[in-house]
């Protein structure tokens, strides 16, 4: 089985913020495989099904983005998945909007979120998805509240980034992390 999770706050005032581009992109995954059955399981709202020849589960934790871990751990022991087998969409601020990079393991480069899972599995190799937010104009030392704030009306790519993300996640359960990387991080046509 693979589990995907996507990473966010709930709450209708954190919808479309951009520390929630994870929730978006595993519910359009979610929607897109025909994953209709969300239940409140594992610390969040969970769903489980076939995607991609492949048992798959889909994880919004409702813990809060700071205790993200406590979830995805509860749902890997619940159904015996090892991190090699978890792929977390997350938002990243060292990519401009729209930019989308997939990997294996690393640190949290700061991300609460990431951290809480790392510290929560005790480890670090899981899969990631990481979504462009961008960086503030002004960058402040604590970029808290821009990555809770809604995307602008004159930022573009949002929708670009979230299907690529969605099509990454795909080839990582369909083909395996190598070709997922291979074929999603990509610029001007040439492996980065």
């Amino acid at each position: 089985m693979h589990l995907v999770v996507g990473l966010g706050n709930p709450g209708e005032e954190y919808a479309g913020t951009r520390h929630n581009v994870g929730f978006m992109v595993a519910e359009h995954f979610r929607r897109a495989q025909g994953l209709v059955r969300l239940r409140r399981r594992y610390g969040g709202r969970y769903c489980e099904g076939a995607a991609g020849g492949q048992h798959v589960a889909v994880l919004f934790p409702l813990t809060y983005m700071n205790r993200s871990g406590d979830a995805v751990a509860e749902a890997a022991a619940g159904k015996h998945i090892s991190p090699k087998s978890i792929t977390v969409v997350h938002d990243d601020l060292d990519f401009p909007l729209g930019v989308v990079r997939v990997r294996r393991g690393g640190g949290s480069g700061g991300h609460k979120g990431l951290e809480s899972i790392c510290a929560s599995l005790g480890s670090a190799g899981f899969n990631r998805v990481r979504v462009g937010i961008g960086r503030p104009a002004a960058a402040p030392a604590d970029v808290s509240d821009f990555v809770l704030s809604p995307f602008d009306k004159e930022e573009t790519g949002l929708e670009a980034a979230v299907d690529k993300a969605v099509e990454c996640v795909d080839a990582i359960i369909r083909e395996g992390i190598e070709a997922a990387m291979d074929r999603c991080n990509q610029r001007r046509g040439r492996p980065e």
